[in-house]
């Protein structure tokens, strides 16, 4: 908080207080349709997993996409809206797995787990929610030692520094001198997971409405005025070491987060799993969704998952009419589809599909005003 917010002595008051709270609770006021429809979305999620079964790829792209959606929304709040160009998000999502499974592991499990390192040198256990916020420290400090020098660069360079060290911290957890801790090359399991599609909905929530919080806070317009213009930001007055340090951190503790509730609903931790493919598929879907939109990455994190997981599946299966063998539909050939489909829609939505737009409430119910007032308006006439 600024000087204005504090007394003499430096200490907030309770008149003070009791404003922070009027605050909070005229936001929620504002936002109350918001809310209400968010409450319905979790309702009617609750819903489906009761009347469909767990195996249905529902499920699969609801828990998938909620994931993603919280990674690719703090990517986005890096590369959108401060205008670093990182590739080096799925380093921070092994880190955020990692950390979370090593430390969630049961005390009976690890012998088994561990079982070439004599079950391991990390002798406790700590629970879920200690976990995923351990899960996005451990990535937040990397970042934090990493930018550093990293962030003297820009452009490219960046790019291909964070990219680099996604590379080695995979080749890092995967040296048998860190076995004890990390399990080597071998599978990391048997570490408290999640059944329920409300579940990672819940945390990737939470991570997402605190990054839009900070995108619309004093904080969020430095970092918008960094993007636009350095020189000019610099000028105003802001640090901009300090704000590229502090972008790169949050963005990392929740791509940290992100990469626990990934081996939550993975079950297991391997580091040959977190491959500079899994950036590029983030990156793609902030570029789909619109950098600089959070409710376009949202979007496409769904669009994405449901197009590779489950709408383009039939067109890896051979099929017959008759005796005739329908040509192309081949394994693999669900791939070339897709990737014709992400050229159009990029070729098309040059700034993706929200561009830097953001959905809310107050447009929708603007939009069926109008139009509900167009049609009555043509009805009287």
């Amino acid at each position: 908080m600024n000087e204005k917010n504090r007394n003499i002595n430096g200490v907030i008051t309770p008149q003070q207080k009791n404003a922070f709270f009027k605050s909070v609770l005229g936001f929620i006021r504002k936002n109350r349709i918001g809310f209400a429809l968010i409450a319905a979305l979790f309702v009617i999620i609750f819903i489906l997993e009761q009347i469909l079964p767990s195996s249905s790829m529902l499920f699969v792209v609801l828990k998938k996409g909620a994931i993603y959606s919280l990674v690719a929304v703090s990517m986005n709040l890096l590369n959108g809206f401060t205008g670093l160009f990182s590739l080096g998000q799925a380093g921070f999502m092994l880190i955020g797995a990692y950390t979370y499974a090593i430390f969630t592991i049961p005390l009976e499990a690890r012998a088994a787990v561990y079982q070439y390192f004599d079950g391991g040198i990390i002798n406790f256990t700590v629970p879920v929610p200690v976990g995923l916020i351990m899960a996005g420290l451990a990535a937040a400090v990397f970042a934090y030692l990493i930018g550093l020098p990293v962030l003297r660069l820009k452009s490219d360079y960046l790019a291909i520094a964070t990219l680099g060290f996604a590379e080695i911290i995979r080749a890092f957890f995967q040296w048998d001198k860190l076995g004890p801790v990390t399990n080597g090359s071998n599978l990391l399991k048997r570490f408290p997971s999640f059944s329920s599609t409300l579940y990672p909905f819940f945390v990737s929530g939470i991570c997402i409405t605190i990054i839009v919080l900070l995108i619309n806070s004093s904080y969020g317009r430095a970092f918008k005025a960094i993007r636009d213009d350095e020189i000019a930001a610099e000028a105003m007055g802001i640090n901009l070491a300090k704000h590229k340090q502090l972008s790169f951190t949050i963005s990392s503790f929740f791509a940290g987060v992100g990469g626990a509730l990934l081996a939550m609903y993975q079950t297991t931790v391997q580091a040959a799993a977190f491959k500079s493919s899994m950036t590029y598929e983030i990156l793609l879907i902030v570029v789909i969704g619109g950098i600089g939109s959070v409710t376009g990455s949202i979007l496409s994190s769904f669009l994405f998952i449901a197009s590779s997981e489950w709408w383009l599946r039939f067109l890896d299966d051979e099929t017959y009419i008759g005796s005739f063998r329908v040509p192309l539909l081949a394994s693999g050939f669900r791939k070339v589809v897709f990737s014709i489909v992400i050229m159009i829609v990029v070729l098309f939505y040059r700034q993706g599909i929200m561009g830097t737009k953001e959905i809310s409430v107050d447009a929708i119910l603007r939009f069926f005003r109008k139009l509900f007032g167009k049609e009555s308006r043509e009805e009287a006439a």
